[in-house]
């Protein structure tokens, strides 16, 4: 089972979600939980390599960041649309 925990960037970020979004990325979460490579989640490392920053999809379009902090922990980023994965310091 993996812990996670977020920042108040990813807090603020998921309460502007839709409410059919927060949802979803509820439901996401509970999986991710449970397996982070769930090939159901389509996670996948981000670029540029070597800050170990991964993604994994709430659906087409919505993405949640994270990192892995210790083997089981992980911190959550950035919540959002796919287009502004970038435009948030997810890698610090």
């Amino acid at each position: 089972m993996i812990d996670i925990c977020t920042t108040a960037t990813f807090d603020e970020l998921f309460l502007k979600l839709p409410k059919k979004i927060q949802f979803k990325a509820d439901e996401k979460t509970k999986l991710f939980r449970e397996n982070p490579f769930n090939p159901i989640l389509r996670t996948e490392k981000l670029h540029p390599k070597g800050h170990d920053v991964w993604s994994f999809r709430i659906d087409i379009n919505y993405r949640i960041v994270f990192k892995f902090v210790e083997k089981d922990t992980v911190e959550f980023r950035f919540i959002g649309h796919h287009n502004y994965i970038y435009d948030y310091n997810i890698f610090g």
